[in-house]
């Protein structure tokens, strides 16, 4: 069984992405979105006008200083591979829980995966679903994911 990683997430975010369940690469190195091709933290660091670094820890400090949350959809799951197709026997995580009492206003779902996991509505939190930042979606440029996302969070952040 693949076991999420641990929410990124303050008292203080307004904004929780949620991807689908860590890849491979990603529990390898114990890290959200390790792999070296996906675009998220790219994306986000040019959303967010930081500097971009390695260092694991101040990317998710970058996030929190911002008032983003980052979570996966799936809490456990069996997979073959990285890609979401492959997912079988999906624990959803309990993200209201998460939030309960928080200042979220915004749920970022960030792919099909993610967006096809998550079956809440949550008065007074809008929930958008954005094109996936995975190598594995390369119908869209890194220029079309910045503009997308970043035309997305604008009013939350």
């Amino acid at each position: 069984m693949i076991k999420s990683f641990d929410p990124v997430f303050n008292e203080n975010c307004k904004i929780l992405i949620l991807g689908s369940c860590p890849s491979i690469k990603s529990l390898e190195q114990g890290e959200y979105y390790a792999h070296k091709q996906n675009r998220f933290w790219r994306v986000m660091f040019a959303i967010c006008g930081a500097q971009p670094t390695d260092d694991y820890n101040a990317k998710k400090q970058m996030l929190l200083n911002n008032g983003i949350g980052l979570w996966d959809t799936i809490g456990l799951c069996e997979r073959v591979g990285s890609l979401d197709s492959a997912i079988t026997n999906a624990v959803p995580n309990d993200i209201p829980a998460l939030i309960k009492n928080s200042k979220v206003k915004c749920i970022v779902l960030n792919g099909n995966k993610a967006k096809s996991m998550f079956k809440h509505k949550i008065g007074g939190v809008d929930i958008i679903y954005l094109p996936s930042t995975s190598p594995a979606n390369a119908k869209y440029s890194f220029d079309n994911l910045f503009e997308i996302w970043q035309k997305a969070l604008q009013k939350y952040i």
